[in-house]
């Protein structure tokens, strides 16, 4: 027996179907100090990005003092003087967040590659294995140079330093350079040096710094230079 043959537009099934209906509701809003909890387990550039973008509510937990406050002190941000409070916590985080060397190659790892040379007589600049071990046992190169970086017990040196901070035209604005040092004995030193209150402006830092052994002697009979830093940090953490 033939099935009788449907008219063109007409459904098999009498059942007709509907699209789902979709229903928003607005959640309650989470409680200002859990939403804080939850904060600080996500990475703070997604806080910054992200997070406070969402609503009003999300972006006074992001902005909160209290928020940073406690990042610093989870990460062992610490203040250098506690009675010198931050007037930005989040400004304090992040400064101390991304702190990092802004010099590269600052072991000789990459040979000479990223430096450069200004002076390079003699047997000119190389780079050495570690003759004299540092308390960084990572540390395992150096810089040396002809007539200035090897010293040896019958061959005195010198050492000079000199640190610029520049605008960006690249003139000076603050200059660390101070005498020359004249090591009186063969191992390692360090040079520290902070600049403060050296205002607005500055765009760029150039960073110099070599010597010679007093004899000038054919060969590598001076001062060795590793793990040179320059770094930008909050002036109230003692990191």
């Amino acid at each position: 027996m033939k099935r009788k043959a449907m008219d063109d537009g007409q459904s098999s099934d009498s059942t007709q179907t509907q699209s789902p209906m979709l229903e928003l509701r607005s959640a309650a809003p989470l409680n200002v100090d859990i939403l804080e909890q939850i904060f600080l387990n996500l990475p703070p550039d997604q806080v910054v990005c992200l997070c406070r973008l969402v609503c009003h509510q999300w972006k006074e937990v992001a902005d909160r003092q209290s928020f940073w406050r406690e990042r610093c002190r989870r990460e062992r941000y610490h203040l250098r003087d506690a009675s010198k409070i931050p007037d930005d916590w989040r400004l304090f985080y992040f400064l101390n967040k991304k702190r990092r060397n802004l010099l590269t190659n600052t072991r000789g790892e990459d040979q000479l590659n990223g430096w450069e040379i200004l002076r390079n007589g003699g047997d000119k600049w190389a780079v050495h294995g570690m003759r004299i071990p540092l308390p960084d046992a990572t540390i395992r190169s150096n810089f040396v140079t002809s007539y200035g970086y090897s010293r040896r017990p019958d061959c005195g040196s010198k050492y000079d330093i000199c640190v610029e901070l520049l605008n960006e035209r690249k003139q000076i604005l603050q200059t660390f350079k101070p005498d020359t040092v004249y090591p009186d004995k063969d191992d390692w030193r360090q040079m520290i040096h902070v600049f403060q209150n050296y205002g607005p402006g500055v765009r760029f830092i150039r960073f110099t710094h070599g010597g010679v052994d007093l004899r000038f002697w054919k060969g590598w009979y001076g001062i060795r230079l590793t793990d040179s830093c320059v770094e930008i940090c909050p002036a109230i953490t003692d990191m």
